[in-house]
């Protein structure tokens, strides 16, 4: 019998996400930092972990993986090719492709440094949904802090996701939405697409929803990261007709004492 697809979040410290994915039998999961939410949910829900998909090296990210191996150990690991990881897994990186699980699709790698420099993103087309689990590069509106990489290594890899179809859903890792929405509005009060974002991702939270998965699209009108040439955004910078570079890293500067 085949199963439906299912993609939930497992909440994970104080606002983490580890994203199962799962067909109702087996599961492989994104970003495990802690293992006993995931485990509760995988005996919940009688789901055996296949494989663990890591989008980039920082404790909360991986934290659950030694854990995990030990209760499944014959999960794979992929991870980024550029980092250094202490357990076993599959170095991937960019423009791999690779089946992490027999029934589900291809996976495609994409390279997006500058949260960290190995930091990869993973995209797949299912049954024609569009799924881009993407660590800590993209946030629902917002971006991840520069911890290793440049600002122009960030805003090229945002460029790179912005670029993917704007239907695709995006997966991130921590429910920062309304932070960023916040401080969004602080640099383009004037986005209408922005305050009703605001509106229903106060509702969402308020009844206990993930605000995530959003949308390329919804980024692309949203996230002040995708829309360095908003000339809004570019007199609240004091940045008016200057290159995106410029402009982006001013925003990023903002965001990081909001």
């Amino acid at each position: 019998m085949q199963h439906q697809i299912q993609i939930i979040p497992v909440p994970a410290f104080n606002d983490n996400y580890i994203w199962l994915i799962h067909n109702g039998v087996k599961a492989v999961a994104v970003d495990p930092g802690d293992a006993v939410p995931l485990l509760s949910v995988l005996n919940a829900q009688s789901l055996e972990l296949e494989a663990i998909l890591i989008t980039h090296h920082h404790q909360d990210h991986i934290g659950g993986v030694d854990a995990l191996l030990s209760k499944f150990p014959d999960v794979q690991v992929f991870a980024p090719r550029l980092e250094r990881y202490h357990f076993r897994h599959v170095p991937v990186s960019e423009p791999d492709k690779f089946r992490c699980t027999g029934w589900l699709t291809e996976i495609k790698v994409l390279d997006v440094p500058g949260h960290t420099l190995g930091h990869i993103a993973f995209y797949m087309e299912h049954a024609g949904k569009k799924w881009l689990f993407c660590g800590d590069t993209l946030f629902g509106a917002g971006c991840g802090r520069l911890f290793e990489g440049t600002p122009s290594q960030m805003l090229a890899s945002l460029q790179k996701l912005a670029a993917l179809p704007p239907e695709t859903q995006v997966f991130c890792t921590h429910e920062y939405t309304l932070q960023n929405i916040d401080f969004a509005l602080s640099i383009e009060p004037d986005n209408e697409a922005l305050a009703r974002r605001q509106q229903e991702t106060a509702a969402m939270r308020k009844a206990q929803l993930p605000s995530l998965p959003s949308t390329i699209a919804l980024e692309l009108a949203t996230n002040p990261f995708l829309r360095c040439e908003s000339k809004q955004i570019q007199l609240s910078t004091h940045l008016p007709n200057q290159p995106l570079l410029q402009v982006f890293t001013k925003v990023r500067e903002l965001r990081n004492s909001y």
